[in-house]
């Protein structure tokens, strides 16, 4: 049995507009941190389309971003500049 698509452009379709989550402790600023840095890389980030979630026990935090990516260059480089951060464990 193989698994095959119908439709070969399946995958990341670049111009774009993706998300990226960011999770590390709770009261790390994560929610201030994330956006900013990835200004700082240049990208464009759609502020208004953000979510954060506690952990069970709210001693961790994922936050989640929209941002565009004209590249698969520019959404590689998103992922190094949250994972440069100190306060940021993990990238999805």
């Amino acid at each position: 049995m193989s698994i095959k698509s119908d439709n070969p452009e399946h995958g990341l379709q670049f111009p774009g507009t993706f998300e990226i989550c960011a999770m590390g402790a709770a009261g790390a600023g994560l929610e201030t941190r994330v956006p900013a840095a990835l200004e700082a890389a240049g990208l464009v980030v759609h502020r208004d389309r953000h979510r954060s979630r506690p952990s069970a026990r709210g001693n961790w935090v994922s936050i989640t971003y929209a941002f565009d990516a004209g590249s698969r260059a520019e959404y590689e480089l998103a992922h190094a500049a949250l994972r440069a951060l100190p306060e940021v464990k993990w990238t999805l």
